[in-house]
């Protein structure tokens, strides 16, 4: 076995495999994989490895490499120096490195903005749920879960079995600092979210790539979208803010006036709309948009996308110019149907080539709507269908992630329009449903941290600054922040979704509508939030998973959510997974202060922690039944926040408080 040490690590130097790690996405952990898989895949084609095996990812600067024997190696991607022994070599195609030589790879020089190292063998490392690939924010696969640093030893499995090869012009992908990307329309498009000018200028205008991007996603600066809606109803104030609902890796995710192209560390589930969506075999090319690049959106068919598995001429990446005869004119929508028990329309949307997106009903929080959800879920799990990939369900909707090569959209649609035709009425759905109580350290020191933080680098004088619980008091018309405390401890969340914001993190809304506190999202985004936050987006609650951006309005933070260190039955973990959430949950809070949640945090990091988790079902028909019998309390209370929240929709406006945001969005991309 070949030793490889690392001399120099370079600036973001990861191990990465394809196609990553797939079948997670219901619960929050992406993909990962590298950014571009087809420089990635041809590298592993020159020296004779399958085309996932492990390799390196490299971005901006390379390292240097060096190895105990023989080894045959390939550097692919953004052009970049590369010498061995100080002896330049050439790029795309095998090359001898002698045992005890160093490997250096340099800066990249452009255009592009990643380069990929494959070993003949492959790099060993061990699988975290089924992938080689590092996920550097969830802290797990490649090495140690993070980027290489310098002394690090790597090994590498047994010679590859393939034959090495040159890789041809034809088959390298072209690479540009103006690009074409080609697009479907989809998930949501004009005329309901956005107008038609907005799509128009989305195709027409050629959009800068910002310096803050990276594998999560690149962020984009280009004009504010009209906006064919004022608001997001009881998902926020922000007419971007929708219920939450899974995404796709390549979706233009508008993050209130913000568009982000997701990577393959994106989120699996959010609250923003997407217009369109990157084909399936173009998201080679996020991987290699740097900072000052523009880009410029090309509507494809979706029926006409190139296969995102051909690494020849098919693949269609040797030429920089996106050729089509126009998009789908359907707006994103597949088709339209209603339920078996003719209650409720069945809208099915195009996310890319490779997702249907099923949404139920109209843009209401409804948990029967989600029970539909459920309902469909477990027929399509139950049924293995081939080509299916994912399932991931939100508030209203379920994405399936198909194989387009196995699977086309036609098929797939037409396969779940008759599952659909089968299933059973809502109201008979009874769930498993476990009750989890959680501390919760309220108005966190932590959580104070991150406003200070997004106050001096981002926004000022957002309306939820500088506290956000006062601005939740103001948004649901509450006497006093104290009414905000007893309102969410006296709640019982249910838990609709996970992974929303990664790792497990429980997308959740209180049973008992009285309990609902509707805000809106920060716009724009948090750049930090600390582990566990918990915070109020929409009508929702969500614990973050881990360190990252966010949008939620802080309450405070609990303990963990997802098992770093190993799962523990004991600690309310199951062996088996390290997620500790599931569908249907109700989480309960109880007070603690910010030294007991240290204290809470730490037993929990070292494995000795406890959660109180207690069985039970939860079944909607019941649920109902006591919405019925509150119905007019109930009214009351959510008129009274309703008004409250228009009132504050009308400061905003009176303020400028709409334009301003997505001034301060851009200022924030330009400065």
């Amino acid at each position: 076995m070949t030793i490889m040490e690392v001399i120099r690590a370079g600036m973001m130097t990861t191990v990465q495999d394809w196609p990553g790690r797939v079948g997670y996405w219901q619960i929050g952990v992406p993909p990962s994989g590298p950014m571009d898989d087809l420089s990635f895949r041809l590298a592993n084609v020159a020296v004779g490895n399958e085309e996932g095996a492990p390799g390196l990812e490299i971005t901006m600067a390379g390292p240097a490499l060096r190895f105990d024997t023989d080894t045959w190696v390939s550097v692919t991607g953004a052009q970049v120096p590369i010498t061995v022994a100080g002896r330049t070599v050439s790029p795309w195609q095998p090359v001898l490195v002698g045992a005890g030589e160093v490997l250096d790879i340099g800066m990249v020089t452009g255009p592009g903005v990643r380069a990929y190292l494959a070993v003949a063998g492959g790099i060993s490392a061990q699988p975290y749920l089924g992938s080689a690939s590092t996920f550097t924010l969830g802290r797990f696969g490649g090495h140690n879960g993070r980027a290489l640093t310098v002394g690090d030893v790597l090994k590498v499995d047994d010679e590859a079995t393939g034959i090495r090869r040159r890789i041809l012009v034809e088959e390298q992908p072209a690479l540009a600092r103006h690009w074409q990307i080609a697009v479907t329309v989809g998930p949501h498009s004009a005329p309901e979210f956005f107008t038609d000018n907005d799509i128009r200028t989305l195709y027409f205008f050629d959009y800068e790539v910002h310096f803050n991007s990276d594998r999560t996603g690149v962020r984009l600066v280009g004009p504010r979208p009209d906006w064919a809606r004022p608001d997001g109803g009881e998902a926020g104030l922000h007419p971007s803010n929708i219920h939450d609902n899974a995404y796709s890796v390549g979706s233009l995710d508008f993050t209130g006036d913000t568009p982000i192209l997701l990577g393959p560390d994106g989120p699996s589930l959010g609250g923003f709309v997407c217009p369109v969506t990157v084909t399936s075999a173009d998201r080679w090319k996020l991987g290699q948009l740097a900072p000052g690049n523009t880009v410029r959106f090309v509507p494809v068919r979706a029926s006409e996308a190139a296969s995102h598995k051909a690494l020849g001429r098919s693949r269609r990446a040797s030429s920089p110019a996106v050729f089509s005869r126009g998009g789908d004119a359907d707006h994103g929508i597949l088709g339209r149907s209603v339920t078996s028990d003719q209650s409720t329309i069945v809208t099915y949307r195009r996310s890319g080539d490779d997702n249907i997106l099923v949404e139920y009903g109209t843009m209401r929080l409804d948990l029967a709507l989600r029970a539909r959800v459920h309902a469909l879920h477990t027929a399509v799990a139950e049924q293995q269908l081939s080509g299916i990939v994912d399932l991931t369900p939100g508030i209203r909707s379920l994405q399936v992630k198909l194989d387009p090569s196995v699977r086309g959209l036609p098929s797939a649609l037409a396969a779940l329009q008759e599952i659909e035709q089968q299933l059973p009425s809502a109201s008979e759905l009874v769930v498993p449903s476990r009750t989890v109580r959680l501390p919760l350290c309220w108005d966190d020191p932590s959580t104070r941290e991150a406003t200070l933080r997004y106050m001096h680098g981002v926004r000022a004088d957002a309306p939820w600054c500088p506290w956000n619980i006062e601005f939740i008091r103001r948004m649901n018309g509450l006497d006093s922040v104290d009414d905000v405390y007893r309102t969410a401890y006296d709640a019982e969340y249910l838990v609709l979704g996970l992974g929303d914001v990664y790792l497990g993190a429980p997308v959740a809304t209180p049973l008992d509508p009285r309990h609902r506190l509707v805000t809106t999202k920060y716009n724009p985004a948090r750049t930090w939030t600390p582990e566990n936050a918990v915070g109020i987006g929409g009508a929702y609650l969500c614990i973050y998973g881990m360190e990252g951006p966010g949008g939620y309005q802080f309450v405070g933070r609990t303990t963990q959510i997802w098992n770093h260190r190993h799962p523990l039955a004991s600690a309310g973990f199951e062996p088996d997974h390290p997620w500790l959430l599931r569908f249907f949950d109700r989480i309960s809070w109880y007070p603690v202060s910010s030294d007991e949640l240290l204290d809470l945090r730490a037993d929990m990091a070292a494995g000795r922690g406890h959660v109180e988790v207690v069985d039970g079902s939860f079944s909607l028909a019941q649920h109902q039944a006591f919405l019925s019998e509150n119905a007019a309390d109930i009214a009351t209370k959510r008129t009274l926040m309703e008004a409250a929240r228009a009132e504050e929709r009308q400061r905003w406006a009176a303020a400028g408080e709409f334009a301003a945001t997505a001034e301060e969005s851009r200022g924030e991309e330009i400065a």
